[in-house]
């Protein structure tokens, strides 16, 4: 009597694993998505999404909200705010025992863990205590309260990553660079896009080298100042208002349990429903070939139509 039949969910899972093992999908590399495996293999979004959820069972790949499903790298270890924290360069290792003499420093860094692993939502005056081991009230010897601490936590992550001292010397490589590194910050810590307000902006030292070097080069290219910030208000909200998804679908992952390709791929039922009817041609022609949202793609190409209607503004600038 021969042996059961092998689910076709695990031969696919076996041959992605396989791929991974060999090193043909390296670390970070993105794994073939739910819609790929449906068209490769031959089998249902089910299956698809089925196979996906055992490889990060497994803790073979990992979700990158806006980049889809990755490689996880190899002994990478499970990283909670208190290892984190904890094996931060120039951080006591010891930093749960509360031997250590608290500093701000400390607290701050502890904040930025917290948030970095866990989300914004999960930072609390408690919570950032609890990470030390000291009580909460110590805390308010060092910070005035939340808000304090947020505009602390903020300060500390960007200038982490300065500006450098020399800018290009042509204004659409200048303001890209600013861009990307904004963006950069906002892909490292995804707390950081919903925390920043625009309409009641917080006192980030730190932040006002991105400002001035906006200004400073909208400016000598034949903008006026008031023209020059409201650009960099553009920009920067513009980044901004993109980065606020990495935060709001890491949140959503964390209660539904699916990523944004598994969720899409719950809702497709409905939307090749109404497709049917034949009222969207574009937008049915789009589902068929199929639509792979990627943040990093969809920031620099925005990024690119802004600065193209920038160069206008600026040619007519130097024309007056």
């Amino acid at each position: 009597m021969g042996g059961e039949a092998v689910p076709r969910y695990s031969q696919i899972v076996a041959e992605l694993r396989r791929r991974i093992e060999t090193g043909e999908l390296a670390p970070g590399d993105r794994v073939p998505s739910t819609r790929e495996i449906t068209k490769q293999w031959g089998v249902a979004m089910a299956t698809a999404t089925k196979v996906l959820t055992e490889l990060r069972r497994e803790g073979m790949v990992r979700a990158v909200p806006g980049v889809g499903t990755v490689v996880e790298a190899p002994g990478r270890p499970v990283r909670t705010a208190r290892s984190a924290a904890a094996s931060r360069p120039g951080r006591p290792s010891d930093v749960s025992s509360g031997q250590a003499a608290l500093t701000l420093g400390r607290i701050v860094a502890a904040a930025v863990m917290v948030a970095d692993t866990e989300g914004l939502a999960a930072v609390s005056m408690r919570r950032v205590a609890a990470e030390l081991g000291v009580a909460t009230m110590s805390l308010y010897r060092h910070v005035a309260d939340k808000d304090d601490l947020l505009t602390r936590m903020m300060d500390t992550v960007i200038a982490e990553h300065p500006l450098p001292a020399d800018p290009p010397e042509g204004w659409r490589e200048a303001i890209e660079l600013a861009a990307r590194q904004l963006w950069g910050l906002f892909r490292r810590h995804p707390w950081l896009a919903p925390a920043l307000s625009v309409t009641r902006p917080q006192m980030i030292n730190s932040a006002l080298p991105y400002s001035e070097w906006m200004l400073a080069t909208l400016h000598a290219h034949g903008l006026d100042l008031q023209s020059a910030f409201t650009a960099h208000l553009m920009l920067l909200n513009y980044a901004r208002g993109i980065a606020v998804n990495l935060e709001t679908e890491r949140e959503a992952e964390a209660h539904s349990g699916l990523d944004s390709e598994e969720w899409m791929d719950t809702q497709e039922p409905t939307l090749l429903a109404i497709l049917a009817t034949g009222r969207f041609p574009a937008l049915s022609r789009l589902a068929t070939a199929g639509y792979d949202l990627d943040l990093d793609a969809l920031f620099e190409f925005g990024l690119q139509r802004l600065l193209d209607g920038l160069a206008s503004v600026l040619n007519e600038s130097s024309a007056d």
